[in-house]
C-alpha cells in the first residue's frame, strides 16, 4: 500500500516512517509541514508531501491521491494551548478524514488516547480533568470517524515512552493507564494495517504479554 502518514516528523510517525519503509509491502509518504522536514525524509529517500494541516483541506485531498491508506499521527504537543490542540487534534483530524473521502481513500487509522471514549462519563480517568481541551479533542475526532464511513481503525495508546519496543502489547476496551513505547505504538499502526479484522474497531493499548501480531489477529 501507498500509505500517507500524516504527521511524520512527530515522534510515533518517524517511527510508523521508518517500520513502513523496511517493509516490502509498503510504500510510506510522509507528510510535513516545514521544509527542513521535508528535506530530511527526501534525503532517507522517503517520498514526502509539504502540507500544513491548519491549511487548505485541497492540499490535503491532493497528498492523498494515489494513496491506500492513510495514518494520522499528527498532535499539537504537550507544550501548546487549547487553540493550537483543536486546531490540530480536532479540525486538522476531521479535514484529513474529509480529504480522505475527497479522494477516495477508505482506509484510515488514528491514534487517539486510552480511556477517551468515556470522556462523557463520570468515571472517565482522572488525567482527563487536566487538559479538558485535549480530551474534547481527541474524543470528538474520534466520534467524526466512527460516524464518517471510512474503514477506520482508532488506536488508544497509553503513556507514551522513548523506550526501545518490547513487540508485547496489551489491548482492550478499559485498560487501566500504563506506559507503551512509541515504537511499539508504530509496529500495532503498520499491523493494524495489514488485518482488515481491524477495520470499524477502536482498543486501548499498552505494553503487555501478548505480541503485537498475535493481539492484532484476536481483534
Amino acid at each position: 500500500m501507498n500509505v500517507l502518514v500524516i504527521g511524520a516528523n512527530g515522534q510515533i510517525g518517524q517511527h510508523v516512517i521508518s517500520k513502513l519503509k523496511i517493509s516490502e509491502k509498503h510504500n510510506p509518504i510522509a507528510m510535513v509541514r516545514k521544509k527542513d522536514q521535508q528535506l530530511k525524509f527526501e534525503k532517507e529517500g522517503v517520498q514526502t508531501v509539504l502540507v500544513d494541516l491548519e491549511g487548505s483541506i485541497d492540499h490535503i485531498v491532493e497528498a492523498a491521491k494515489e494513496t491506500d491508506a492513510i495514518v494520522f499521527t499528527a498532535g499539537s504537543g504537550g507544550h501548546t494551548g487549547a487553540d493550537k490542540t483543536m486546531m490540530i487534534d480536532l479540525d486538522g483530524a476531521i479535514k484529513s478524514m474529509k480529504a480522505a473521502k475527497r479522494a477516495g481513500v477508505k482506509r484510515f487509522i488514528i491514534v487517539s488516547a486510552i480511556g477517551i471514549h468515556k470522556w462523557h462519563e463520570n468515571n472517565h480517568p482522572g488525567w482527563m480533568d487536566r487538559t479538558p481541551y485535549y480530551s474534547a479533542a481527541k474524543y470528538y475526532a474520534d466520534l467524526w470517524l466512527e460516524n464518517s464511513g471510512l474503514d477506520y481503525t482508532i488506536i488508544r495508546p497509553g503513556g507514551l515512552v522513548n523506550e526501545q519496543g518490547t513487540g508485547k502489547i496489551q489491548l482492550g476496551n478499559d485498560l487501566e493507564m500504563a506506559s507503551i513505547p512509541r515504537e511499539d505504538v508504530a509496529t500495532t499502526i503498520v499491523a493494524a494495517l495489514e488485518h482488515d479484522n481491524t477495520i470499524g474497531k477502536a482498543f486501548d493499548l499498552t505494553t503487555g504479554q501478548t505480541q503485537i501480531e498475535e493481539g492484532i489477529k484476536s481483534l
